[in-house]
């Protein structure tokens, strides 16, 4: 079955046309008794110029090649004059279309040729005249048609490409967004109930009031987890922008979270008012820091948390003091930090120093120029 459109196009059209050619050729013979009479034989190289147009598509250089020798052939044998030329044109502007204007320039140029030479057979005289002109000139209207319409369409396509690519780009952006977004809330939560869970079990028998204490933080993470996870989730639900918005306003909780876990947390330095991204990110770059420390520090006791503005960038940097730090395996939450920074303008860091292990960004405030 074809598409409307292509059987409009490609079945259609050159039948109407046929139709048409056949229809004013036919009665342009009744005035023109001096013409050689329209007879099967003139009927079939119409048709012969056209019925080859259902297949111009795949087969255009050889489509063309067809209706222009039956088209010469009507004309030569003195048959009445008609539009029979508009039959191998759709070919040429087909050749144009389909292989390119060079091919297309070629074969109107063996189209031009040939018409000379059956002006000369003629006895018409060695030199063109007026029909001959206009003849090129429709040669190369055509060609420049298709042509032109062959090159919008090919700029049609790179627009609709580039703008498939750039979609299928913001896709996977926002798909790596909410993916930082998930782990982030994620590991933090589960991070912060497993030693909670830990303590938990440890001082169940001995000290039960403590172990409340640490099932009653486990309760509170896994709830503010649940809500970040909800409201993260829901972006792919409906598409809309309802996802958690953190803020270093919500600074004095995520550092609450890291003591309940047993370390001892120092800050120094504030960040002040800062743009909504800005924000974001250093929450979440912080909030990772902090996870990495609860699951991955050796033994660490104390976190240094340093908030500072400089040249027009926030700048900040957890510190702890686990012992044996070694170079970190790139993984998604480190990953995830520098990408925040990254996407920003700014830089994101990590690895071992003298007693201890620090996470390091830079995050531009200000547009730069």
């Amino acid at each position: 079955m074809f598409p409307p459109r292509k059987l409009l196009t490609d079945v259609i059209g050159p039948l109407a046309l046929t139709a048409f050619v056949l229809g004013i050729t036919t009665v342009a013979a009744t005035r023109q008794p001096q013409a050689q009479h329209l007879d099967v034989l003139g009927y079939g190289l119409l048709c012969g110029a056209g019925l080859p147009l259902l297949a111009r598509k795949r087969l255009p250089v050889s489509v063309f090649a067809v209706s222009i020798a039956c088209a010469l052939a009507y004309y030569w044998s003195g048959y009445p004059g008609g539009p029979a030329i508009l039959l191998p044109a759709l070919a040429l502007y087909t050749v144009a279309l389909v292989r390119g204007p060079l091919v297309a320039s070629i074969a109107g140029g063996a189209l031009v040729l040939a018409g000379y030479v059956i002006f000369v057979a003629a006895g018409l005289g060695w030199l063109p005249d007026a029909r001959a002109a206009g003849l090129v000139a429709g040669v190369a209207a055509v060609i420049g048609i298709g042509t032109a319409v062959r090159n919008r369409g090919a700029v049609l396509a790179a627009a609709r490409e580039q703008e498939a690519e750039r979609r299928e780009r913001l896709a996977e952006q926002e798909r790596l967004r909410i993916a930082r977004e998930v782990h982030d809330v994620v590991a933090h939560s589960l991070a912060m109930i497993n030693v909670q869970a830990g303590v938990a079990a440890h001082v169940a028998d001995r000290k039960p009031e403590q172990a409340k204490e640490a099932l009653r933080n486990i309760k509170e993470a896994s709830a503010s987890a649940l809500t970040d996870l909800r409201a993260t989730l829901a972006v792919l639900r409906t598409g809309e922008n309802r996802a958690p918005a953190p803020s270093l306003r919500q600074l004095d909780e995520l550092l609450d979270h890291a003591r309940t876990a047993g370390l001892v947390v120092r800050l120094r330095g504030h960040a002040g008012e800062l743009p909504a991204p800005v924000d974001a990110a250093a929450y979440r770059i912080l909030q990772e820091s902090l996870t990495n420390v609860v699951r991955h520090a050796n033994q660490a006791r104390l976190v240094e948390v340093r908030l500072s503005r400089a040249n027009g960038s926030l700048r900040l940097s957890v510190r702890d003091d686990g012992s044996g730090a070694a170079a970190p395996k790139i993984g998604n939450g480190l990953r995830g930090m520098r990408e925040r920074a990254e996407a920003l303008g700014g830089t994101a860091d990590a690895g071992p120093v003298v007693g201890g292990f620090e996470v390091r960004a830079v995050i531009p405030i200000e547009e730069r120029t």
